[in-house]
């Protein structure tokens, strides 16, 4: 009975739509990321720095170029991070990260439809502060690595659970003085619901 019920089961999930993408196609994400920063290689000050992580809401517009091929824009609310050197807390910022990348979407023929994308962030650092003095961190520029898989719910919706890998390096001064770099380089998570249309 059990193994009835398995093969019913299967059965139905392969039988639900594929959101299948086609050039013009256009899709809405909103969801949830969570970026976490790369704890090593990170020098301030002569001192081994930390970043914390952070979780926020993300939207994400994709226009379809031709079948299976789109050009995605992700943004999010501001994230916070806070900044210890040598375990003591050296400053807090936010950032934001837009990024722009090219997917490819791999047709299945059934409801899970696995992605792969490159593309470029710029990291936008504002709201430096710190109890050591004037704190600022330098804008970054670099190269997005996107992962992920869509599971249709209906024809018009699925749920995407991603993967991105974004290159920030950025230069910290304090004071004036440049005091080192801080290599965030995340592994950024992300949960969405995505909506076509």
């Amino acid at each position: 009975m059990k193994t009835i019920a398995l093969a019913l089961l299967a059965s139905a999930a392969l039988a639900l739509p594929a959101a299948a993408q086609s050039a013009g196609d256009m899709t809405l994400g909103l969801g949830l990321g969570s970026v976490g920063p790369k704890s090593d290689n990170v020098t301030v000050a002569g001192g081994a720095a930390t970043i914390d992580g952070n979780a926020r809401p993300t939207i994400t517009f994709e226009y379809f170029l031709r079948d299976n091929v789109g050009i995605e824009v992700l943004g999010a609310l501001p994230f916070k991070h806070v900044v210890n050197v040598n375990g003591a807390r050296a400053g807090v910022t936010k950032h934001l990260p837009p990024t722009v990348s090219i997917n490819y979407h791999i047709p299945t023929g059934g409801p899970i439809t696995p992605l792969l994308g490159l593309g470029v962030n710029y990291t936008h650092f504002f709201e430096d502060r710190s109890p050591l003095g004037d704190l600022d961190i330098s804008d970054s520029w670099g190269l997005a690595a996107h992962l992920g898989v869509d599971y249709a719910i209906s024809e018009k919706g699925a749920i995407r659970a991603d993967l991105r890998y974004i290159d920030i390096d950025s230069d910290v001064k304090l004071n004036g003085a440049t005091v080192g770099k801080v290599e965030v380089d995340p592994v950024v998570a992300g949960l969405s619901y995505i909506m076509k249309f």
